[in-house]
């Protein structure tokens, strides 16, 4: 069998044991898959390991051999669409010829609106684990510090500016202010309120464009 190939990895700390050969990878993304259908349709609270298993059609032993319990699960799903966001953008900032700010900062919006309305799960888990501080499961990623870094990173390099802590400081206000926001505007409309999200572009041109010039 071929190895799994080391771009479409998730993180080794997500799972029990990493998939090595490529039929595990994906029977791993049958899992993830299945995972974030599941969401959808029962929420997190509802969600079980043994019904995962018995919609992907695989053993429970073999969602056990990959993680402990749903929430390590979900967290998996959560760094697999950060990873699938990152790379969204990127596709998304390298399509554009023009370095202008305002089109990047549209670019990292528009993408995350596309994930709300399109990726199965993402509603309710798009990069951490849903209310893990009240589930007493453990201390959890703190997820959006995780998304700002990739953020900030892929616009500093579009960019050709260094991605130093004035930038860093902003692109976090920003994430954590469009995530408040986003999620009012799919709270209102199942689609996304159009209003909002203009708020929150706007909002965004506003204080982040002066410091990614």
């Amino acid at each position: 069998m071929d190895p799994v190939p080391q771009s479409h990895a998730q993180p080794a700390s997500a799972f029990r044991r990493a998939p090595v050969q490529q039929r595990s990878a994906e029977r791993l993304a049958r899992i993830l898959d299945t995972c974030a259908e599941l969401l959808d349709e029962t929420g997190y609270e509802q969600l079980s390991t043994r019904a995962v298993a018995a919609r992907a059609g695989v053993p429970i032993g073999s969602v056990y051999r990959f993680f402990d319990n749903k929430r390590a699960m979900v967290a998996a799903l959560a760094h697999r669409n950060l990873d699938r966001y990152a790379e969204r953008i990127a596709a998304h900032l390298a399509a554009t010829a023009d370095p202008d700010p305002h089109a990047a900062i549209d670019g990292v919006l528009d993408e995350f609106i596309a994930m709300k309305r399109t990726v199965p799960g993402f509603a309710l888990v798009d990069f951490g684990v849903p209310a893990a501080e009240e589930t007493g499961e453990g201390a959890a990623e703190d997820p959006n510090t995780l998304v700002a870094e990739r953020i900030c990173d892929l616009l500093a390099a579009h960019l050709g500016r260094p991605a130093d802590e004035t930038l860093r400081r902003k692109v976090r206000v920003g994430v954590e202010t469009a995530d408040t926001l986003v999620r009012l505007a799919f709270r209102a409309v199942p689609e996304g309120d159009p209003a909002v999200i203009d708020e929150t572009r706007q909002l965004l041109h506003a204080y982040l464009a002066p410091s990614l010039s």
